[in-house]
């Protein structure tokens, strides 16, 4: 399941234009005009295509059995319960024969990428506070889809099966395990396993009082979504495509925070992360008083996740951005007191 796999990729190779017009023919998409691969497509998976009946996107080689199934999953139940344009109708070819490996073609939707620098230069001050808050606006719906039991979906059940033991341990199991991980590639020190566990404990409580799990993206970040202005003379900015469902699961929604508040942070916009937080807050104060008491403890502990696998990554590939003799706990530390710093 997706939720177990961080660093992996399989890309799709070298995929020849007659190969790659079969593989329309299968859903009568029209005459191959041309493709290319796509500049961030998740793990060399994506190719996008041009036909004589539209744009496509091809996605194959999957990283895991049932990775396509998974997703056709999320992105229908999405498209069936919220007004979040996904990619649908996503067409599924199990067959190998013909490319090597099972792909899917879904249609390529409107908009622009916020990390695009063309699209970039041509955003007013306003521009960027207004998206902020559809950003939040977005988590806040897509969190809207609540389950009993937290857990992740299984294809070969076809159906949301419960983690083993609750969330909390789900959630502290994962941590632990990803942090002890890290040693493999760095230090990590008697001290940092102890700030750690600290974290953890101080934050328990704040884990035990829902009774039902929301919808969590997993990846939420402006690789995985397309925006775009509306029409006059509304002209308000809205998400105009959501895309890459592979590490979708049910538990707490504010673990999809971290990542665009990380970007405004990289980019050295405090006051746009502040506000994107803010927004989130109050969306998700109006609907459960409950969490919400609850949100700094709740986003101290996904951060602090967020760290770790931000560590063991850099660390395992050698591209650390930071002062190379810094420890774990102060450097996790610095950044969780920062952002929390934000809600105040």
């Amino acid at each position: 399941m997706t939720t177990r796999i961080y660093f992996a990729s399989n890309s799709l190779g070298h995929v020849s234009e007659p190969d790659l017009q079969r593989a329309l023919d299968h859903f009568n998409l029209g005459e191959l005009v041309h493709s290319h691969r796509t500049a961030e497509g998740v793990m060399g998976q994506t190719l996008l295509i041009q036909t004589t009946q539209g744009e496509f996107i091809l996605k194959g080689n999957p990283l895991y059995n049932g990775q396509f199934q998974e997703e056709q999953f999320f992105v229908e139940q999405l498209a069936a319960r919220t007004t979040i344009p996904v990619p649908v109708p996503y067409q599924i070819q199990e067959d190998t024969q013909l490319l090597g490996w099972s792909y899917v073609i879904m249609p390529k939707l409107p908009g622009n990428h916020l990390y695009d620098p063309v699209f970039q230069a041509t955003l007013t001050s306003q521009d960027h506070k207004d998206i902020t808050d559809v950003l939040a606006e977005t988590l806040a719906e897509l969190h809207h889809w609540k389950v009993p039991d937290a857990g992740e979906y299984d294809p070969v059940a076809d159906k949301i099966m419960p983690f083993a033991g609750s969330y909390l341990d789900w959630l502290y199991g994962s941590i632990r395990h990803w942090l002890h991980d890290a040693e493999k590639y760095s230090v990590i020190t008697d001290d940092d396993v102890s700030w750690v566990d600290e974290q953890l404990r101080q934050s328990e409580s704040a884990f035990l009082v829902s009774t039902v799990h929301e919808f969590v993206m997993g990846d939420f970040k402006v690789e995985n979504f397309l925006i775009q202005k509306t029409d006059p003379p509304a002209s308000s900015w809205r998400i105009s495509g959501l895309f890459d469902f592979t590490t979708a699961y049910f538990g707490d929604g504010t673990a999809d925070l971290t990542k665009i508040t990380a970007r405004y942070l990289r980019e050295d916009r405090p006051d746009l992360a502040a506000r994107f937080l803010h927004h989130y807050r109050e969306n998700v104060c109006a609907d459960d008083a409950e969490k919400c008491k609850h949100f700094r403890s709740r986003l101290l502990i996904h951060l602090l996740y967020q760290r770790i696998l931000w560590w063991g990554e850099a660390k395992a590939t050698r591209q650390v951005t930071w002062e190379a003799d810094l420890p774990f706990a102060p450097w996790a530390e610095r950044y969780i007191e920062k952002v929390l710093s934000l809600l105040d």
